[in-house]
């Protein structure tokens, strides 16, 4: 069964822009961890670790296999790593008062509070810089939390599996085809409904967010077609960059074999981890 780790695919009514499977494709495989969310909702990698591994145990109690398939590179490394978050409550009234603070003065109190983490955070990455001051007002700074969590062990024996292109073209072609597709389907009435709901997380959705500027008659159709191109090429290359750190993956190559290869290929290297 599949486990989805997208974290955008978790919400309903935007199945275009997120790319759920449809009906045809899932071929009666139960999909879990998709549209499950309103779009109003917040939804972090702590949940989705705990969803996640709820959902596996059901898996496992019935002998099946559960497969975690997707594209957001955080969400698969905690599950799959066993990373621990602080389940701490979040401090309303401090988390005001940081709101009030510019940027520069955010940077200035988490370089005193945990230097260490502040060299990881871009000074202008507010909303990370306020959550590591928030989570230094544990007892512990977010470095010796995430030191921690890194230290336990992983529940989980996996197999990694991933496909690739060995021609950057080829990929860049085939994700200026799928936006072609997303257009004919129907993206622009989705990101209209969606952008309703200004301000709920699912409005940063690449494919919705790029058409907002056409929405709001500051550039036109075509403008937002291309610029949705070259995000969602940039966002393929940043999570190239992360799958290709981990040396525990099985790269398939899929401008070097057909689809039937792909699949024969990943059934024999399942079959064998099995084994």
């Amino acid at each position: 069964e599949i486990i989805s780790a997208d974290s955008m695919q978790i919400y309903k009514n935007m199945p275009i822009a997120t790319a759920v499977a449809s009906k045809e494709e899932k071929q009666g495989i139960p999909h879990h961890l998709t549209e499950f969310l309103d779009i109003d909702q917040s939804y972090s990698v702590a949940d989705f670790v705990q969803d996640a591994n709820i959902v596996i145990d059901d898996i496992v109690s019935r002998n099946k296999l559960p497969i975690i398939v997707g594209g957001t590179g955080l969400f698969v490394d905690s599950l799959v790593k066993g990373i621990q978050f602080s389940q701490s409550n979040i401090d309303e009234n401090l988390r005001k008062e940081l709101e009030q603070l510019s940027n520069e003065e955010l940077y200035e109190m988490l370089k005193k509070l945990d230097n260490e983490s502040a060299d990881k955070i871009h000074p202008n990455n507010r909303k990370r810089v306020i959550r590591a001051i928030e989570m230094c007002s544990n007892g512990k700074t977010k470095t010796e939390q995430d030191k921690l969590a890194l230290q336990n062990e992983s529940r989980y024996d996996a197999l990694y599996i991933a496909i690739g292109y060995r021609d950057r073209e080829k990929l860049y072609e085939r994700i200026n085809k799928r936006v072609d597709l997303m257009i004919a389907n129907g993206l622009e009435d989705e990101a209209r409904k969606i952008y309703s709901n200004a301000g709920s997380t699912s409005c940063q959705a690449i494919g919705h967010k790029e058409l907002q500027g056409y929405i709001n008659g500051d550039i036109t159709l075509d403008e937002a077609v291309e610029n949705l191109k070259r995000i969602t090429r940039n966002y393929a290359k940043r999570q190239l960059t992360w799958f290709r750190r981990n040396e525990k993956i099985n790269w398939l190559y899929a401008d070097e074999m057909t689809n039937e290869e792909l699949l024969s290929k990943a059934l024999d290297l399942t079959e064998r981890f099995l084994k």
